[in-house]
């Protein structure tokens, strides 16, 4: 969700926490802003909006310390006084956060009693407050923040900075929180992105933990307070982000890489997708685990699974997962789905599982992230980091490994890495300027629409729902997905004159069957948008793909991608950072609690 940044060094601290800040946006852009300790005060900054046209010369300091913060609202509107970061009493004490405290009620109305008062609606807000209370019974500064860190139930990822101290305090509990050096300064970021071209040394903060940084760094236990052992990893390991390049949009950018990457997959090492086809050949069961653009990725995976190994793998959204725990054994494979790696909904199914001692494979674009550590074995997609709020490289890299995955299990590998690269040519192919030309004239046409519909059929019916959820993430317009089959059980209700409609045909066994689900649509005056190898004469539009059945999810999200892009700027809206979004759902919602009276 939110982003937070940290520096500490010999180096003015502005910059890296405006440029931090920029490279995070994607994790939240509701409001920004930063504590700068300048000699023995605090400078606060903060606004609602973006920073990403923030001119940094705007803002001056000297400060060597400072840490920053962009915001995905939780707790509390998008306003100036809910932005971090948020102080205690005397504005002595700084903190930006990344989480969900869940008993922060409670701890709010003892400190209440205690005299303390509080400018925000946020949960945030307690944790200075708390480091005041314990800073007044004469503890230091890092152990007042160790206390009040452990009276907090909740996942965070914080940064904690005093105008009386010349140090950061950062900790991490179920929130992610890396930590980098160069020979001066120190970085502390959410996401490593913010500290590429910044540090030659990185070290992800184990959940936990609190890094107490100085000249020099030291990491303690929270719950034995005993130091443990730095091991720092050289960051030329980490894949960059190689910036817009010619593109004037990271979605666009990310829509037109995707062919590379599936030429990548089809080139994966045999070894790794053999290894891992007979770890689910093996399992006494396997389970699958992913939220949004990442589940409809697994449902994919689920019909590659039936029809090519002819096995079942068990579906489930992370967040519902709990409801089939009964069933895990220490003979089960959990395969966990992410492209963040960062997902609370599907770390939390992860832990769950390992309880049950339940294997972890795990396919993500992110090897350096929570989900990585936690997995017993990991499956890297080579998608590289994905900017555009909406997941699309990623999607395509995950259905494209999930099908050298089913294949493999029947020995078919060769012939899957050619239908791979047949794919890859097929999609650059879809995204010449003629076609898109073509879908941008599309999106003209019904950027005004209330309401878009999607269906689809056996493969193409997780297409349909990927689709519906590409065009509402970044165009505001309803759209909703279904299987074909399921219109006449009372879905044909809502098609009204003129309602787009998208179909997606395959030359498989479906065929027929959603072209006749066409049929009940255009009868009922809906305006039918075919994606489909060949033109049909039920079709009003027509978007055309390569005849790749085997594979048809992935040439036909394509175009689907692109429409939901022109269908913003159509409207005017920014097509990497929607509305109420943000990349990495790194926090479950709030948890409200009775506010109770609390001892200390």
């Amino acid at each position: 969700m939110c982003g937070i940044v940290g520096f500490i060094g010999q180096n003015e601290a502005k910059e890296f926490i405006i440029r931090g800040l920029k490279k995070l946006e994607y994790r939240g852009y509701d409001s920004w802003g930063m504590a700068l300790k300048e000699k023995d005060k605090l400078k606060i900054i903060k606004e609602t909006g973006k920073i990403g046209s923030v001119d940094e010369r705007k803002i001056l300091s000297g400060a060597q310390i400072a840490i920053g913060h962009t915001r995905w609202a939780t707790h509390g509107a998008v306003t100036s006084a809910n932005a971090h970061p948020h102080t205690d009493c005397q504005g002595q004490i700084a903190v930006v956060h990344n989480g969900i405290i869940n008993n922060y009620q409670t701890i709010k109305e003892a400190l209440l009693k205690k005299g303390h008062y509080f400018s925000s609606e946020t949960d945030t807000e307690v944790i200075p407050h708390l480091v005041e209370e314990y800073l007044k019974s004469g503890l230091s500064f890092l152990e007042a923040a160790k206390k009040a860190l452990k009276e907090l139930d909740g996942n965070y990822a914080v940064c904690i900075i005093s105008q009386n101290e010349n140090q950061i305090l950062a900790a991490a509990n179920g929130c992610p929180l890396v930590i980098g050096k160069d020979k001066n300064n120190f970085y502390i970021s959410s996401d490593i992105l913010a500290l590429q071209d910044k540090v030659s040394q990185i070290i992800f903060l184990k959940d936990g933990h609190l890094a107490q940084i100085e000249k020099e760094i030291q990491i303690f236990n929270l719950k034995t307070d005993k130091l443990t052992k730095i091991n720092f990893q050289p960051m030329d390991k980490i894949k960059k982000d190689e910036g817009l390049g010619s593109f004037k949009h990271f979605l666009f950018k990310e829509i037109n890489e995707q062919p590379a990457i599936l030429a990548k997959i089809a080139q994966m090492e045999t070894k790794e997708i053999e290894t891992n086809a007979a770890l689910i050949r093996n399992s006494f069961g396997t389970f699958m685990v992913a939220c949004g653009t990442a589940y409809h990725a697994g449902l994919v995976g689920e019909y590659f699974f039936a029809q090519n190994a002819k096995m079942h793998l068990n579906l489930s959204l992370a967040s519902e997962f709990p409801a089939f725990k009964g069933f895990l054994t220490d003979k089960t494979l959990l395969l966990a789905i992410s492209q963040s790696g960062e997902t609370a909904d599907v770390l939390e199914a992860v832990k769950s599982a390992k309880t049950k001692s339940v294997k972890v494979l795990s396919i993500l674009n992110s090897p350096h992230s929570t989900l990585g550590r936690l997995s017993d074995v990991m499956m890297t997609t080579p998608a590289g980091p994905e900017i555009a709020v909406l997941s699309t490289k990623a999607f395509t890299a995950q259905v494209a490994v999930l099908f050298l995955l089913s294949r493999a299990i029947n020995s078919d590998l060769v012939k899957a890495r050619k239908i791979l690269e047949s794919a890859s040519a097929a999609i650059a192919k879809s995204l010449s300027e003629k076609n898109i030309q073509k879908i941008k004239h599309l999106a003209q046409k019904i950027k005004n629409t209330q309401h878009l519909f999607a269906i689809g059929r056996g493969l193409n019916f997780p297409t349909a729902l990927e689709a519906a959820l590409k065009i509402k993430e970044v165009s505001y317009i309803h759209a909703e997905g279904f299987a074909g089959g399921e219109l006449k059980h009372g879905t044909i209700a809502l098609i009204e004159e003129g309602v787009p409609c998208l179909v997606f045909v395959g030359n498989d066994q479906e065929k027929d069957e959603i072209l006749s689900n066409a049929e009940e649509i255009k009868a009922r005056g809906g305006y039918i948008i075919g994606i489909a190898p060949e033109n049909h004469q039920i079709f009003d539009e027509y978007l055309p793909v390569e005849d790749l059945p085997a594979v048809s999810p992935i040439l036909n999200i394509i175009p689907m991608q692109v429409l939901a892009y022109f269908l913003a700027l159509e409207k005017g809206l920014d097509p990497d950072k929607p509305r109420n979004l943000a990349k990495s759902v790194t926090v479950k919602y709030p948890i409200l609690h009775r506010v109770g009276v609390r001892k200390w």
